[in-house]
């Protein structure tokens, strides 16, 4: 059996990390291998917890608890016996010392008693989920609790937000692969935990949402990237209700009811699945071969004679095309322009030719109805247009007139049976202007 470094006992290789890596030097500009090299410590504490079989390991870890958990500051041996009685001495002894050897325990040589170390109450927080009962999203309740509680007590770091974004990234794929399977028992069982989990992150959306302005207002460029991601992930979690939703009716509608039993193929399928062995269902099925049974002949016999004999409708013969017909006489009707646009261009031609001055826009607005006044006025931004003097037609007329219209901001009353209050404007021929 071949062997790597990795795979060989501890004592028999030098500790030399850099060994592992292709250009002999640990990766210096990794964030992430530079915070594993300031918590040494810690690591030590753990590998000194956790060393060994699974049966010392578990006995470790119950005196470990036990012993942060006794509310006593200052230890003596004889509380310490009587607190793990049910341990053999030389036991307790040898995890006691597993403990001061990994500065997880204090000994006091003078008051001769023990005392709990920073380290260990440090330790004791990051082992905490293994006292806690296991549930269907602990890890994703676990993630949002230490976010939240992080953010309110300040020491909120951009890793755990990074890991929080993972497990929703996780969480979403889960999802998305339960949908395109089409099962409905795999989208049930999928829709279950997809609530619980938008009911955590729901319950938690006002801590995220304050992460997200308090990175904002600090300036922190990765804090307040990771924490814009984290709510992304959010609507993309939320955007994914209506896709259980359609998931689920489609599969609703596969659905098939057996006859007027009322009981349906989901049904028929979730009690084969709570059977341990489906071939012992069939027992000696298998033995008999299959007999098509008819259970009433006779009537079958005699719907298939009346069948027969029955009347049925001629086809219908070939008819010849009708003659054709000359087409009648029609009118081709052409929309024509409302006259105002002629009057006022007959209008302006004339007060051009005789006395080309400015004049008050009034007298070729108003007149006959509001609603031909208000025709005019829109008339009135063509005067002057670069663009619409090169076109064909009235408009292009209408363009090409030698005036050019003024509106003011001051309004006023007019003398007009239609109209009572209008803004302020004049004509100007473009000599003058």
């Amino acid at each position: 059996m071949l062997t790597t470094p990795l795979d060989t006992d501890d004592t028999a290789r030098p500790d030399r990390v850099e060994d592992y890596f292709r250009d002999g030097a640990a990766p210096a500009d990794a964030l992430l291998w530079w915070q594993l090299e300031r918590q040494d410590a810690l690591q030590v504490a753990l590998r000194a917890l956790f060393q060994g079989p699974a049966g010392v390991t578990r006995l470790r870890l119950w005196v470990f608890f036990e012993l942060l958990a006794l509310r006593e500051s200052r230890l003596t041996r004889e509380a310490l016996n009587q607190a793990f009685h049910v341990l053999r001495d030389e036991v307790l002894d040898s995890v006691l010392k597993r403990l001061r050897e990994a500065d997880l325990l204090a000994w006091d040589a003078t008051a001769q008693t023990y005392a709990v170390t920073p380290l260990a109450q440090q330790l004791v927080g990051l082992l905490q989920p293994l006292t806690q009962e296991q549930a269907p999203d602990g890890d994703l309740a676990s993630l949002l609790a230490g976010v939240a509680g992080a953010h309110q007590l300040g020491t909120l770091q951009p890793a755990q937000l990074q890991h929080l974004l993972a497990q929703l990234s996780r969480l979403y794929d889960e999802f998305a692969d339960a949908i395109a399977s089409g099962s409905e028992f795999a989208l049930r069982r999928a829709r279950t935990r997809f609530e619980k989990a938008l009911t955590l992150v729901d319950r938690a959306g006002e801590a995220l949402g304050a992460i997200i302005a308090q990175a904002e207002a600090a300036g922190d460029a990765r804090l307040e990237r990771l924490a814009r991601e984290l709510g992304l992930a959010q609507a993309r979690l939320l955007a994914m209700a209506s896709q259980f939703n359609r998931a689920l009716q489609q599969a609703d509608r596969q659905r098939v009811t057996l006859g007027s039993t009322g009981i349906t193929t989901t049904d028929v399928r979730r009690w084969l699945q709570s059977q341990g062995d489906l071939a012992k269902l069939l027992a000696d099925g298998w033995e008999r071969p299959v007999h098509p049974v008819l259970v009433s002949q006779h009537d079958l016999v005699d719907t298939a004679e009346a069948e027969f004999e029955r009347d049925r409708p001629k086809p219908a013969e070939i008819a010849a095309l009708p003659q054709g017909q000359a087409a009648p006489t029609g009118e081709l009707a052409v929309m024509q322009l409302p006259p105002d646009m002629d009057q006022m261009q007959a209008l302006l031609t004339a007060w051009a030719a005789t006395d080309p001055i400015e004049r008050d826009l009034s007298p070729a607005v108003l007149g006959d109805s509001y609603a031909r006044a208000a025709y005019r006025a829109q008339l009135l931004p063509l005067l002057g247009d670069a663009q619409a003097r090169h076109l064909k037609g009235a408009t292009g007329d209408m363009a090409r007139q030698p005036w050019s219209v003024r509106w003011s901001a001051e309004q006023g009353p007019v003398d007009d049976e239609f109209v009572k209050w209008m803004s302020r404007g004049v004509l100007t021929p473009e000599s003058s202007s």
